[in-house]
């Protein structure tokens, strides 16, 4: 059931002295994007009457067909605290729209949508939790970044040697007036780098979370002098960002992941379930570490996962099973980092999961060991492979999939792989520092 009417939301508009509305969507490459209108625009804001040239929006549409209309998801409407208390600064979180009232392929809210509708004509609920970490770095006088972080603290320090911890602090009281139920904020383990969890939420929700979750964090940041950056791996030597994405089914209420008398009281659904991730991860990778510098991060050493097995209490894992049970059952998949489109992420993530349910797969033995001390020959007598070691072999492994070609559609697919093939050959055609500092004298 919704919370807010249109006249709700015209209502808070004029009541709150709200003088601006940004009308947000996100692109196929996890991007926020926004219109921002006057308060006097808001009855056409919340009859879908706000139009953006989609044409201007990478992988969005030619411009022979640029026309786009933005439905706002009223339920979305909050104020953002960290603009002016007068003449209020307020959001509404868009679907995008044809002109002629179809849904657009190319939206990623919209594929999430469609997989959740999927979920739900076999009874299931998505319901997710993520673990958004982050890196606080310094800036010059341009307000340009640095790599250096003022900050020697280490996991679950506070200050003095935890620098951030102010800004953290903030971030979680902006959050909460937004909304949010803040679960968790603590330093992470390397310098600068910082964790902060949020409660659960069914996956679109939760996937709107994220955004915002990114745009509080960078925008406040900046405001206190500092450049925060969801990119996976920032600095060579030390552990990188990770999202870690806890999952649940929920089934007539009840936690389809649970069964008291199952193997480690988890249910054949939520066996199931991990077996269809491992079935596709090689395929979603490009999904879930979007970037070249993402598999940076995905390498032994780090905590970062890198080979596909499962545990219910082994973190050197691909999946991991808290050890919660009853309604909090989950499982958590470890190798996602934040630069993902939390939309696209979650879409595939689901639809993997509905696979291995629908066909009745069953997962290889648990590993408890750890994956990263073995040998190539134990892991391979294990039946433990590695996850792709670069983009380009993710985005390979992608275009063999098809249920995850086919959850994403062939719009998204098209411009998402034609994007990212041309991040890559950006990247392999670059002549590096390292390359320089290695070669240049040597030969």
């Amino acid at each position: 059931m919704s919370k807010y009417t249109k006249e709700d939301i015209i209502r808070m508009v004029r009541e709150d002295d709200v003088e601006f509305i940004r009308m947000q969507f996100t692109d196929i490459f996890g991007q926020l994007k926004n219109v921002a209108i006057t308060a006097s625009q808001i009855e056409k804001a919340v009859n879908n009457e706000i139009m953006i040239d989609g044409s201007s929006i990478e992988g969005f549409v030619r411009i022979q067909e640029s026309d786009q209309y933005l439905y706002p998801d009223l339920d979305s409407f909050t104020i953002l605290p960290w603009r002016p208390q007068h003449g209020k600064v307020a959001r509404l979180i868009c679907d995008v729209y044809n002109p002629d009232g179809t849904p657009f392929v190319g939206d990623p809210r919209g594929t999430l949508k469609r997989v959740l509708k999927k979920a739900a004509d076999l009874g299931y609920t998505f319901n997710v939790g993520p673990e958004c970490e982050f890196f606080l770095f310094q800036t010059d006088d341009k307000g340009k970044p640095i790599p250096a972080t003022n900050d020697e603290a280490g996991y679950f320090d506070l200050g003095p040697l935890d620098h951030g911890e102010s800004t953290r602090r903030e971030i979680c009281m902006a959050l909460e007036k937004m909304g949010f139920e803040i679960e968790a904020s603590h330093h992470e383990v390397a310098a600068g780098q910082h964790e902060i969890d949020f409660k659960y939420a069914d996956a679109l929700t939760a996937a709107d979370n994220i955004m915002t979750f990114k745009l509080a964090v960078k925008t406040l940041a900046q405001k206190n002098g500092l450049h925060a950056t969801f990119m996976p791996k920032p600095i060579f030597g030390i552990n990188g960002s990770g999202m870690h994405t806890n999952m649940s089914l929920f089934k007539d209420g009840k936690n389809a992941f649970y069964d008291p008398d199952g193997s480690k009281k988890l249910s054949k659904t939520a066996y199931s379930f991990i077996a269809g991730l491992l079935s596709h991860i090689h395929g979603m990778a490009a999904i879930t570490n979007p970037l070249v510098n993402s598999y940076k991060r995905l390498v032994p050493g780090y905590e970062a996962p890198c080979y596909t097995a499962w545990s219910a209490s082994n973190r050197s894992a691909l999946i991991r099973i808290p050890a919660a049970r009853g309604q909090s059952t989950r499982l958590e998949l470890r190798c996602p980092d934040p630069s993902c489109n939390p939309y696209l992420e979650l879409a595939v993530c689901l639809a993997a999961g509905l696979d291995g349910i629908e066909k009745g797969m069953t997962p290889p033995a648990e590993i408890t060991g750890n994956i990263f001390t073995m040998s190539p020959e134990e892991r391979e007598s294990k039946g433990i492979r590695s996850l792709p070691s670069s983009l380009h072999s993710a985005i390979m492994a992608m275009q063999q999939d098809k249920l995850i070609m086919e959850t994403l559609g062939d719009h998204i697919t098209g411009q998402y792989i034609a994007g990212k093939l041309k991040e890559w050959d950006s990247y392999r055609t670059y002549v590096s520092d390292w390359e320089i500092s290695r070669y240049m004298i040597m030969y």
